[in-house]
């Protein structure tokens, strides 16, 4: 019997239960990399052919604001003229981002299936369950707050055009334009998550439901504190629109955490109670009363 995997559960192993030596951690680290790299690059080129469709989707809802006028002419996909590429490496460098951004969305599941390949070995049976649920919600709730983000964009944009002078007209850059557009993206969808990492911490025991109770009020007020900070735009409207979805999530996080609790600490109860063991006997001695008649 192979007692190597018995010091250490966590330790990674070949099957058979041998120990991984350092160098084949490496070996698996750079197999990993290179299939999630090719994943992407086989995701890029799919953008790549997306790319015309992914330009129209990404900049119509800001070439469409009504009373706002750019410098550029106007174009039947951008009436208004508000987009701009400017030099000569431009255009194949903004095409080259937006089939960048698309092959990482689209090669997601694969690249991120090969960094939890990576891991699974080392944890605990608890902890991959745990850590793949987590997943599991964390894939639709980043959807979500992207979404989120895409149809408030043109919202805030026109907010912050909006202060344009009358005797001025205005333009986007396609690089600022796209790396403005992806930070809201990103910062929404992160944001999302976060309820979700409360829940995984306290299945993970390191914060309770108690605790959470004791500072929902400061926690709230952090939520609008993080999404005044992290929003690109800094525009109220955009604050709102992220702070209102992340209180939500909190307090339904919030509710399964207290539910947890509460199960938690009934199996505790249980457990104590096994019908297996002996109940402690009452050895004291009562006193016996004699009948009436008995002529003792």
């Amino acid at each position: 019997m192979d007692t190597t995997r018995l010091d250490n559960p966590r330790t990674p192993a070949f099957p058979g239960g041998r120990r991984m030596p350092f160098r084949e951690h490496l070996r698996e680290l750079r197999n990993r990399l290179a299939k999630a790299l090719l994943f992407v690059f086989l995701g890029t080129v799919a953008g790549w052919y997306l790319h015309p469709w992914l330009i129209t989707e990404l900049t119509g809802p800001s070439c469409h604001i009504p009373g706002l006028h750019g410098i550029a002419p106007a174009t039947p996909a951008c009436p208004n003229g508000l987009m701009v590429l400017q030099g000569v490496m431009a255009p194949l460098t903004f095409t080259f981002k937006v089939a960048l951004a698309a092959g990482v969305v689209i090669s997601s599941p694969l690249w991120s299936y090969q960094l939890w390949a990576f891991a699974a070995p080392g944890l605990h049976r608890h902890e991959k369950r745990y850590t793949l649920g987590f997943v599991a919600g964390a894939v639709p709730l980043f959807l979500s707050g992207a979404g989120l983000a895409y149809w408030v964009f043109p919202q805030a944009l026109r907010i912050l055009l909006g202060f344009t002078p009358g005797s001025f007209s205005n333009f986007l850059q396609g690089d600022q334009f796209l790396e403005f557009f992806i930070r809201m993206i990103l910062v929404f969808g992160l944001s999302f998550e976060m309820p979700l990492l409360l829940v995984l911490l306290n299945f993970a025991g390191v914060v309770s439901a108690g605790s959470l109770l004791a500072r929902w009020r400061t926690l709230v007020l952090l939520i609008f504190v993080f999404s005044a900070l992290a929003t690109p735009t800094g525009d109220p409207l955009t604050m709102m629109v992220l702070a209102m979805p992340m209180t939500v999530l909190f307090a339904l996080s919030l509710a399964v955490i207290v539910w947890r609790d509460r199960v938690r600490t009934r199996r505790a109860g249980s457990a104590a109670l096994s019908p297996d063991e002996a109940s402690s006997l009452d050895l004291t001695p009562s006193q016996i009363k004699v009948p009436a008649g008995s002529g003792d």
